[in-house]
């Protein structure tokens, strides 16, 4: 008996959806990091509820919330989070941008690994400082960070804070231990804070183990804090709901002070339903999904392999995004995206989005059905090669 069916094909057009509506024309779109699966049953049973009470004012979370948040990254990720260390936002875009505002000043510099997800660098464009760019390293199938480099652009005097995404978007790569140490000891050394964004900490592939930046410990999570979210794993990303955990005291009421100047301090009330639910009772219904997203991965890298060779699938332990090579097929990855998008009506997000190191990628989101991942690599291949 099947638990979960995630082959269910879902009609989401005409919903007021971002990924399916935003451009009619576009039969196949895995641009925006959005799953196309209902919400496990835990959460729209929570939600069902909820609406029945009928009134839906200002709301605040509750010690069922705190709980639910705190239970679940212990006993998932083994790490001890305290209900006073939460500032809770409705995303975790609001919350960098806070984070950045409280932090920062115009003009300083925030450092990235680059390729990175794409509203980082919006948020440092709005706060007036500029993106100090450390460009991930090939490394066959995979990535890893140049950290002579890492600390040559950390000790630079305007580089204040270093955005880490963890596990990372777009590349794919889950962090090891060893690797966020030296992220940490090199930030330490040069007065750099982290934020460390762990939104899609709960997407590790088979093989793979995520290891929380405040495992490494006080010392390092007195320089740092955590955005963190139910709402990627558990696709509730519209019900608008983060948090932002900060230990050191000081630096949590002056985080606190730019969300409240930032006006992101009010949440709704579906996302906080949604949020305790999801960690009380969605990890049966998680480890499904994440097993299911893994076996996209494997049937569209096998597709690729051996239909279009010319490309390089690039090795994924976390995220349900896999980052292709293009390079061989186009020396412009936007307009090889936006040409596919009006003769395939095939919508791919070009890697060049994602800052320098992006370019000659794209990515493709595997978080739908799995008719949907083989239809598009079809129409990938025809466009690439029209007379086979």
């Amino acid at each position: 008996m099947i638990r979960f069916n995630f082959d269910s094909p879902v009609d989401r057009r005409g919903s007021g959806c971002m990924k399916w509506d935003e451009d009619p024309s576009v039969d196949l779109p895995l641009w925006v990091a959005d799953m196309d699966f209902p919400a496990c049953p835990a959460v729209r049973d929570a939600l069902a509820q909820r609406l029945s009470h009928g009134v839906f004012g200002y709301a605040m979370p509750d010690d069922a919330f705190y709980d639910s948040i705190i239970r679940w990254h212990a006993r998932r990720h083994g790490v001890e989070y305290q209900r006073r260390w939460m500032i809770t936002v409705p995303g975790i875009v609001p919350a960098i941008s806070a984070i950045l505002r409280a932090m920062t000043s115009p003009g300083d510099g925030v450092l990235t690994l680059s390729p990175v997800y794409n509203c980082f660098y919006s948020s440092i464009r709005n706060l007036g400082c500029r993106a100090e760019e450390s460009c991930l390293q090939r490394d066959g199938d995979t990535f890893r960070i140049d950290f002579q480099d890492l600390e040559r652009r950390a000790a630079k005097p305007d580089v204040k804070v270093l955005l880490l995404c963890s596990p990372h978007n777009p590349s794919g790569r889950v962090w090891s231990a060893e690797e966020l140490q030296m992220i940490a000891d090199i930030c330490q050394r040069n007065n750099v804070f982290v934020v460390a964004d762990e939104i899609h900490c709960e997407l590790t592939m088979t093989g793979h183990r995520f290891v929380p930046y405040a495992s490494l410990g006080s010392e390092h999570m007195a320089h740092a804090c955590i955005c963190t979210s139910a709402s990627k794993a558990f696709n509730i990303a519209g019900l608008q709901n983060a948090q932002i955990i900060v230990p050191d005291d000081s630096l949590r009421r002056r985080i606190d002070r730019a969300v409240n100047i930032h006006e992101v301090c009010d949440v709704n009330p579906f996302g906080i339903t949604a949020t305790t639910a999801a960690y009380d009772g969605g990890e049966e219904w998680l480890d499904a999904l994440c097993l299911y997203i893994w076996n996209n991965y494997l049937a569209a890298k096998e597709f690729i392999d051996s239909q279009m060779p010319m490309l390089r699938v690039c090795q994924l332990q976390g995220t349900y995004l896999m980052w292709v090579d293009v390079s061989s097929v186009t020396k412009d990855v936007e307009d090889f995206c936006d040409r596919l998008r009006r003769e395939q009506h095939l919508w791919l997000a070009a890697g060049s989005h994602y800052g320098t190191g992006g370019e000659g990628f794209v990515r493709i989101n595997l978080a739908t059905q799995r008719d949907n991942i083989i239809r598009a690599l079809q129409r990938l291949r025809t466009f690439i090669n029209p007379h086979a």
